[in-house]
C-alpha cells in the first residue's frame, strides 16, 4: 500500500511530505518533481504570494544515488515567507502582541467550523493548515509517484475545460494535454487558444471588481491497463478512490468521472460506450476498443483499459478584496470578513494538485495489484499481467 501525509502551515518554516510503499529503485528525478511544483505556482489570476516562494524539493530519507530504496521517503519544502512570519508564528510562546489574529471569518472558508471545532479566539491557525499553500505537499508526493507510474508507462496530466462562464466546447486529446504541459508558460492551462483567451476575460472582469472566479479542470491517465479497482467490496472501487482523492482538495465542491453529470439527464444508449473488437492495428494490450469514453475509463469500480478521465468542479477563493460580511469573533459585532493575501484565480494550480492526487491513487492500486518490493518485480508482474490480458 502507498501511503502519504502531509504537516505545516501556509507561513510556517517549511512544508513536509512523507511517502511510504514505493517499491525500490525507482528512478528520482528531482528536476521533473520541481518543475511540477512550478506547475502548481503558475497561471493568470495567482497572488503575491506567488512572486515570493520558488519551491523546490529537499529529499531527507529514502533516496539514495538517485534511486528509491524502499523505505519511507521524507521530503521538505521551504517556506521563504517565513521570515516575514517567524516572529508571529513563534514554536514557543513567543510575544502575544506580534500574533497576527484572523479576527473575522470569511464566508466559503474553513475560519469559523475550525475556531469553533479547536476552540481557537481567531481563524489565525485555522487558516494556516486549511490553506491550499498544503497542496504544495501533495504535489511533491505526486510526483514520486508519478515517476513509479512512469515505470509502467502510465502517465497523468490536466487541463482546464471552464473558467467562470467560460468552458471549452470540445474534449481535448491527450497530445495536446501532453503539448501544454510541456510549455514554460501558464496562462489557463486550456488547449484551446481561443477559448484560454475568453477565460481570461473571465479572470480580469474579477479582478476589477474585487471578486473572485473559478471553474472545472480535466485529469487524463493515460495508459492504464484494464483492472485496476474492484466492484468486490465497496471501500476499493475506483472510481471512489478517485473521487475522495479529488474531493480531498481546497476548494473542490465537486468530481466527475466520465460523463458523469450529463449522463445523469441522458438515456443509456446515449451514454454507455458500445464494445468493439479490433482484429489488427490495436496498441492496446487487449483488442477491444470503445469508439468513445464517456464512463471515464471505469466501469464498476474497476479500470476498463481506456483513459481515466476525472473532472473537479472548483468553487471561487474565499478571500475577496471586496470581503463578504462577517461578525468579529471577540465582539459578535458586524463587519467585513478579514483579508489575506490570495488569488483571483486557481484552476489550473488546482487542476495540478488534482494530477498529484489521482497519481497516488493509481499507483496505490497499481502496487496493491502488481506488488513487489523493487520496480524490477513490479515490471515483471506488471508485464506477466499485459501478457495475460493481451491474450485473453
Amino acid at each position: 500500500m502507498i501511503r502519504f501525509s502531509t504537516a505545516g502551515e501556509s507561513h510556517g518554516e517549511a512544508l513536509v511530505a512523507l511517502i511510504s510503499g514505493l517499491p525500490a529503485g525507482v528512478p528520482v528525478d528531482l528536476d521533473f518533481v520541481n518543475r511540477e511544483l512550478w506547475r502548481r505556482q503558475q497561471g493568470y489570476g495567482r497572488g503575491g504570494r506567488m512572486k515570493i516562494e520558488t519551491d523546490k524539493v529537499h529529499v531527507l530519507s529514502g533516496v539514495r544515488h538517485g534511486k528509491t530504496i524502499g523505505s519511507p521517503i521524507a521530503i521538505e519544502i521551504v517556506n521563504r515567507d517565513w521570515k516575514n512570519w517567524e516572529e508571529k508564528l513563534p514554536v514557543e510562546a513567543g510575544d502575544p502582541a506580534k500574533h497576527q489574529a484572523v479576527a473575522s471569518p470569511r464566508p466559503g472558508h474553513a475560519d469559523l467550523a475550525g475556531a469553533l471545532k479547536y476552540d481557537f479566539k481567531d481563524a489565525r491557525y485555522v487558516l494556516e493548515r486549511a490553506s491550499a499553500r498544503e497542496s504544495t505537499s501533495r504535489v511533491a508526493a505526486g510526483g514520486f509517484a508519478k515517476l513509479m507510474l512512469r515505470e509502467l508507462g502510465i502517465e497523468v496530466l490536466s487541463h482546464v475545460i471552464r473558467v467562470g462562464r467560460v468552458e471549452m466546447q470540445r474534449a481535448a486529446t491527450w497530445e495536446e494535454i501532453a503539448t501544454l504541459s510541456a510549455k514554460n508558460e501558464v496562462v489557463l492551462g486550456c488547449v484551446d487558444a481561443e477559448t484560454e483567451e475568453r477565460m481570461k476575460g473571465e479572470v480580469e472582469e474579477a479582478s476589477r471588481t474585487g471578486d473572485t472566479v473559478n471553474g472545472v479542470f480535466e485529469v487524463v491517465a493515460h495508459n492504464v491497463p484494464a483492472g485496476l479497482g474492484t466492484y468486490a467490496n465497496w471501500d476499493e472501487r475506483l472510481d471512489g478512490l478517485l473521487a475522495w482523492s479529488v474531493m480531498s482538495l481546497q476548494a473542490v465542491k465537486a468530481v466527475e468521472i466520465g460523463r458523469g453529470v450529463t449522463a445523469a439527464e441522458s438515456f443509456g444508449s446515449q451514454v454507455h460506450d458500445p464494445i468493439h473488437y479490433a482484429t489488427d492495428g490495436s496498441t492496446k494490450p487487449t483488442r477491444f476498443t470503445r469508439p468513445h469514453n464517456n464512463a471515464g475509463g471505469i466501469e464498476g469500480g474497476v479500470s476498463n483499459g481506456e483513459d481515466l478521465i476525472v473532472r473537479g468542479y472548483l468553487k471561487p477563493i474565499s478571500t475577496l478584496r471586496r470581503p463578504l460580511e462577517s461578525v468579529r469573533f471577540d465582539t459578535r459585532e458586524a463587519t467585513s470578513a478579514s483579508y489575506e493575501r490570495s488569488d483571483i484565480c486557481v484552476v489550473p494550480a488546482a487542476g495540478v494538485a488534482a494530477e498529484a492526487m489521482v497519481a497516488l491513487t493509481v499507483a496505490d492500486v497499481a502496487q496493491r495489484k502488481f506488488g513487489g518490493d523493487s520496480m524490477v518485480e513490479m515490471k515483471r508482474n506488471f508485464e506477466g499481467y499485459i501478457e495475460q490480458i493481451r491474450r485473453f
